[in-house]
């Protein structure tokens, strides 16, 4: 078969993604294999894949396809999150622009409408999630508002309440303009901008004149424009500026309404001017405030952040509009003193970008203590591994040790409805579903709870619900894939999911959810800022994968992904990706061309050195990459493979054994080749399996796939064949830059004259040093011809005899630059070992290498000196 000239991924990618498909690779059952099981961090089923989910969803497939390839009974399952914020908002915009207002239409239109919406858009990120290659089991798809599911999460909620640790109640909370509903705190983002303090006058009431003279106190505040919900003036009772105020009134400007000076010493009486206006119904502060003082609430804002009537200004005007016109009106009636600019800290929603207010609302509460314990317990303890723990275990203490109330209820019709019921009096009934509220109410008409429940209160069930074991305790399924093995996901998330998923699956399964996590970093662009629709630096993913192919854009996000550490995303990964994917392809190609001139005839003596040193240097490579899957140090495993198929594959070996021009090859060194090729598309397909499959069934008649083939035993390494190897390489390397340097041209023979203690070191690889460099003649004998170069490498000289005439000035100065390189390096690893903090703290192998870094340096100056005292 005739090769294209450089691989081509578009055909390949969907030839395997539907072969692949078709034998049913990815699906699993419970068997007597042990399992290893991913649950995928359900995507919203409003989204597309960005860069993040890139980087996930790769990592996943790469620990997925690695555990198949290694005798696990792998399953990973996909699925997405009904996201009832983002989706809610998706269909009311939907309705929109058909004309239909969400207000006219009955609940059940209206989700009607929604799963239409679902159905329309649901599937977009699993089609690009199959287009990265990711070997996720189809038949297992799960989607947080499925039948079973939908059931769970009622059943836990009716679970947790009878145990006392949901409830109902008035708090103060945070609230969503734009999407009118609650939130969690932890769906607050916190962000430092510019703001204005506005320094109001506030008169007294009765005509009370300050000891100054004034009329009036001044109050400084951050949002005018709630003054009219103001409810009193606090001031610290040993603040002596202002013992004249106690027992006295002050009157709301504006309004005119006037309020109580209360006393308190939570007000600082160093900041601002010591007054405090107490607003409870817009400050989770003053709203404690009020309660301890027996004030009322004036609630001046709407659902949708416009003034209510309770304002009695400026009515149904959008919140940051009315604060201009506060301002203006303030400073029209000669009550704004000044303008102050500050920076200011504010709370904004993750899923709509706006400003939360601080809204008391009754609302549903899960008490987090109870579960949080045992949850803080299961990572402290060692039961569930973190990845990198160093960076992200202070994080989880620090969250579950402080954990707060969490907010579970949401003014939303997408989403679980809450099985709460009301009865005409107001009397609560919980239960599963209606009939069963029906029985423990009597005759009573009742009436369900308006709202649903967070997202995140059905997402905490993942690992659980996907194998239904809320809904089937016990079943096969769970007790088999139960606890899974893995989980990765980002760390922006750990409060969300993260620590939840642990709290119920120690509370519902009383066992673990994941042995370990591993937390990916943050995709930003080149700038290193996070990437986003809003700043408009997330590129397309499905456009990058037109462009460079599905396995380079892996390779690309992959290759500079450290665990936990960020990802500075340039495109010129991908094209190295693509140029990685083009060498493996030509060297395919050149494998193929010599299989048309194979003989049965014997490996000379440096085809089988080359054999012998690329079967241990694989086998070294795979004990690695081994190591390095342990460690979830998955980044570095994709360097190590790498370089082993660039470089020492393709760069050393195959130019090794190349036969001469015209002649053929030993059918033995190329079925080994074959063989060592098969061996390295293995060890890489869990990172690029498209063209690893494709080249795998080219190379020869296959008689299975690569996706599923098993890892084979690694056998002991030969390191003094190694460390040849590695000499030889540096020989090579270093012959051919001098003579590169003193423009010998590599058709020109040399002489090469060796001088060394261990001369047997290199009548090893001397055949293969002598086609490589082009020698006419190797020998061990000193060399008495002033016109040679010298090249030195450690104890050992080089010297280089060629009919040109040698620039000895030139390699004066390569020497002494080279000299001088080998000093400064000296130096630093002198410093290092003179540390005793670092001899004493490092392990001893490191401490190890390092003292050998010493000797070589100061042999390698040993021979430069000497090698410079001859010229």
């Amino acid at each position: 078969m005739e090769l294209s000239k450089n691989y081509n991924p578009s055909e390949t990618e969907v030839k395997w993604n539907r072969h692949w498909s078709d034998k049913k690779y990815f699906h699993s059952q419970p068997d007597s294999r042990p399992s290893f099981t991913v649950v995928i961090p359900p995507p919203n089923v409003t989204g597309v894949l960005h860069m993040g989910h890139t980087l996930n969803e790769t990592v996943q497939d790469i620990l997925v396809r690695r555990a198949r390839m290694t005798g696990f009974n792998a399953c990973w399952v996909p699925g997405s999150d009904h996201a009832s914020i983002a989706t809610e908002a998706k269909v009311v915009q939907m309705l929109h622009e058909r004309g239909i207002d969400k207000k006219t239409l009955s609940r059940p239109e209206f989700l009607k409408y929604a799963f239409e919406w679902k159905e329309k858009y649901g599937g977009i990120i699993y089609s690009q999630i199959a287009k990265l290659g990711c070997s996720v089991d189809w038949d297992r798809v799960s989607f947080t508002m499925d039948d079973h599911y939908y059931k769970a999460v009622i059943k836990v909620f009716v679970n947790l309440y009878k145990k006392g640790w949901i409830y109902r109640g008035a708090r103060m909370i945070n609230w969503d303009p734009i999407a009118q509903t609650a939130l969690s705190d932890e769906e607050v983002e916190y962000k430092d901008g510019q703001g204005k303090l506005y320094y109001v006058k506030y008169k007294v009431a009765n005509g009370i004149i300050s000891p100054k003279g004034e009329d009036f106190i001044t109050i400084a505040t951050q949002r005018p424009e709630t003054i009219m919900g103001d409810a009193a003036i606090c001031i610290n009772p040993n603040d002596e500026r202002y013992h004249w105020l106690k027992g006295q009134k002050v009157i709301v400007p504006m309004i005119n309404r006037e309020i109580p000076i209360i006393e308190d010493d939570y007000v600082d009486i160093e900041f601002g001017t010591g007054c405090l206006k107490v607003t409870p119904a817009h400050d989770i502060n003053d709203y404690n405030l009020g309660l301890k003082h027996n004030l009322p609430v004036i609630d001046i804002l709407n659902q949708d952040g416009t003034l209510s009537e309770a304002a009695q200004i400026f009515v149904g005007v959008e919140r940051f509009e009315a604060r201009k016109k506060v301002v203006a009106l303030l400073e029209k009636e000669g009550l704004l003193i000044k303008e102050e600019v500050y920076t200011t800290r504010l709370g904004y929603s993750q899923r709509t970008n706006c400003v939360v207010e601080p809204r008391i609302s009754t609302q549903w509460f899960v008490k987090m203590k109870e579960l949080a314990e045992p949850a803080l317990h299961a990572v402290v303890d060692g039961n569930i591994k973190i990845h990198p723990g160093d960076k992200f275990l202070a994080t989880y203490k620090y969250w579950l040790e402080n954990v707060k109330d969490w907010c579970i209820s949401r003014q939303l019709w997408w989403g679980q409805q809450i099985p709460a019921y009301y009865d005409e009096d107001g009397n609560l009934f919980v239960a599963e579903t209606k009939d069963e509220a029906q029985q423990l109410a009597g005759d009573k008409s009742l009436t369900q709870d308006e709202d649903v429940l967070d997202t995140w209160f059905s997402s905490w069930l993942w690992p659980t619900e996907v194998f239904k074991g809320i809904t089937e305790p016990g079943n096969e399924e769970i007790k088999y894939y139960y606890p899974t093995s893995v989980l990765v996901t980002g760390q922006d998330i750990i409060f969300f999911w993260v620590a939840r998923m642990v709290m119920a699956g120690l509370e519902f399964e009383h066992e673990i959810p994941f042995k370990d996590v591993y937390f990916t970093g943050m995709v930003r662009d080149k700038q290193g800022r996070k990437m986003s629709k809003s700043l408009g630096n997330s590129p397309d993913l499905l456009g990058l994968i037109d462009k460079y192919g599905a396995d380079a854009v892996r390779f690309g996000t992959m290759i500079s992904a450290p665990a936990g550490n960020d990802l500075l995303f340039d495109e010129a990964a991908l094209e190295q990706g693509r140029n990685f994917n083009n060498k493996m392809w030509n060297a395919l190609k050149l494998i193929q061309m010599w299989q048309a001139k194979s003989e049965d005839i014997a490996p000379d003596n440096a085809q089988q050195f080359a054999l012998d040193w690329m079967e241990n240097r694989l086998m070294q490579a795979q004990k690695e990459v081994e190591k390095l899957h342990k460690e979830f140090k998955l980044s570095e495993g994709l360097k190590v493979i790498y370089s082993l198929i660039w470089d020492d594959f393709c760069s050393w070996y195959l130019e090794w054994i190349k036969p001469g021009f015209e002649s053929p090859i030993s059918a033995t060194v190329l079925d080994k080749t074959i063989r060592f090729y098969e061996d390295l598309l293995q060890l890489l397909h869990p990172y690029l399996p498209f063209i690893t499959e494709e080249i795998y069934h080219l190379l020869k008649e296959q008689t299975e796939d690569l996706c599923i083939k098993q890892f084979g035993e690694i056998k002991e390494i030969n390191s003094s064949i190694l460390e040849s190897g590695e000499l030889l390489k540096k020989v090579i390397s270093a012959i051919r830059d001098a003579r590169n340097k003193n423009q010998i041209k590599p058709k020109d023979l040399i002489k090469l004259h060796i001088e060394s203690e261990n001369k047997s070191n290199y009548q090893t690889i001397e055949n293969i040093l002598s086609k490589q460099v082009n020698t006419e003649s190797i020998d061990y004998n000193p060399c008495t011809n002033t016109n040679t170069i010298v090249v030195a490498i450690e104890k050992d000289k080089f010297f280089i005899e060629s009919n040109k005439e040698i620039d000895t000035e030139a390699l004066k100065n390569s020497l002494l630059a080279d000299l001088e390189h080998q000093e400064k390096f000296l130096v630093s690893v002198q410093k290092k070992l003179s540390n005793e903090r670092f001899v004493q703290n490092a392990k001893p192998e490191v401490v190890a290498l390092e003292q050998k870094k010493q000797s070589d340096a100061e042999a390698r100056i040993i021979t430069i000196k000497e090698s410079l005292a001859q010229l």
